[in-house]
Parts: structure tokens; C-alpha cells; sequence
């Protein structure tokens, strides 16, 4: 469960990371319990997985057409990036989506079961 604590902050600082490599810092901006707000300071190698983040928000704006096309463009975000709370633990489960500057989040610090839907 997310922390009500994290989530009242101001100028929190997440991290985006792939394989210990910082590549975008999220600066909270505000949020609406459970999602948090942030503006996106790009690093270097963030180039690389801005695409994913691209193709994630196509998809989401058509996710009542092609659900599975949205949770496909979804995974390779999640195969490709860490997300860093502010002390610096990677948070097992998170919804992330990044537009240009911009970015919105919720997240748990325990696994979601991912069993197949039937």
C-alpha cells in the first residue's frame, strides 16, 4: 500500500532507472490520492525509453478497443525501467505513465498477483 505520507509530500524526488543507470528523475509535484504527480527531468539514455512511454499512452488512449495491445505496450515499460522511491527502495508495482514533461503514477510496495485472466 502506498504511504499517505509520500504521497502529502512536496518536491519528493522519484528515480527512473535500467540495470543501477539513472536515466529521469520525477519531481512531485502534487498528486490525488493514490496517483502522484511529478515533472520528468530527463538524464541521459532516457531518449532510449521515451518511445515506450509514447506508444504506452497510444494505447491507453484506445484501451476500450485493445486492452491487450495497452497491457502489451505496458510491459515493455515495465521490463525496461526501475522505479526509485525518494529513500531509494524500487517499488515492486507501479502504473506509470509519462507525456512529454509530465508524469503520473500510483504504486505498491507489495507484488500484484499476475495470474493470466481467464
Amino acid at each position: 500500500m502506498a504511504s499517505s505520507v509520500l504521497v502529502s509530500q512536496q518536491d519528493s524526488v522519484w528515480r527512473l532507472d535500467r540495470d543501477g543507470e539513472l536515466f529521469a528523475e520525477l519531481v512531485v509535484t502534487g498528486g490525488d490520492f493514490p496517483w502522484l504527480n511529478a515533472q520528468v527531468v530527463a538524464r541521459a539514455g532516457f531518449a532510449q525509453v521515451r518511445p515506450l512511454f509514447e506508444e504506452e499512452l497510444r494505447r491507453l488512449d484506445h484501451i476500450d478497443e485493445d486492452r491487450r495491445a495497452w497491457e502489451a505496450a505496458y510491459q515493455r515499460i515495465r521490463e525496461a525501467v526501475r522505479l526509485i522511491t525518494p529513500d531509494g527502495r524500487a517499488v515492486p508495482e507501479f502504473l506509470l505513465h509519462i507525456d512529454g514533461e509530465d508524469a503520473w503514477w500510483r504504486w505498491s510496495d507489495e507484488t500484484f498477483d499476475h495470474t493470466p485472466e481467464q
